[in-house]
């Protein structure tokens, strides 16, 4: 069986680099196809809907993603249903390259395996398409809307340095169990209005 991995937390250096491509012969390669095993055995264990590189230490272009039947059959059906949630087969990604395809603004409740037990609303646009190359390094191409093309989003964000939280609303940082105790019933537009905005405090001098 693979190893499970050790998953790195917001503040490692490597979490902010900017990967490097692998190529053709690296991804064909036992090395590579040995990580690729312990990236999906270590997604799978937190468990999560996606892993990049950079999150188990590594700054190299590679990303794994698969959202499960069982993940979803354990949320509520209607919010499955509002947040366009469905099925990835486990897959690689390395190298990709996105393209955003509908910009309209989805704005959802999101978590980091690098963030642990922390969530927070991120807009994130609607529909992607991304280009990539497989584990044996043939060339793929994915479309993506709703859930997936978030999973998408956030993953190729690591790729870049880039975490949640910097595209997160900030004053919607919770606890994933305070999200849950608080929050739970409420739609994001009502937390939204409940915490209000970054804009409220604007012009508020600290002492």
């Amino acid at each position: 069986m693979a190893n499970i991995l050790k998953i790195v937390q917001a503040g490692h250096p490597v979490l902010r680099q900017k990967a490097r491509p692998l190529t053709v012969d690296e991804l064909r390669g036992a090395e590579i196809s040995r990580l690729i095993d312990e990236m999906r055995e270590t997604m799978r264990d937190a468990p999560g809907v996606g892993l990049a590189a950079p999150q188990i230490g590594l700054p190299i272009q590679l990303v794994v993603i698969e959202d499960r039947p069982e993940y979803i059959d354990r949320g509520d059906p209607d919010e499955m249903k509002a947040r366009e949630r469905t099925t990835v087969p486990f897959q690689v990604l390395a190298n990709p390259r996105l393209t955003v395809v509908d910009r309209s603004p989805v704005e959802l409740f999101e978590g980091c395996l690098s963030f642990a037990d922390f969530v927070m609303v991120v807009p994130r646009v609607h529909a992607v398409k991304v280009e990539a190359l497989d584990h044996r390094g043939v060339p793929v191409t994915l479309s993506a809307h709703g859930w997936p093309a978030r999973i998408l989003q956030h993953e190729i964000d690591h790729l870049r340095g880039v975490l949640c939280v910097d595209r997160m609303h900030s004053r919607t940082l919770t606890t994933v169990r305070n999200q849950a105790r608080h929050w739970g019933e409420q739609g994001v537009p009502e937390v939204l209005t409940a915490v209000g905005t970054t804009d409220d405090i604007d012009g508020v001098l600290l002492s």
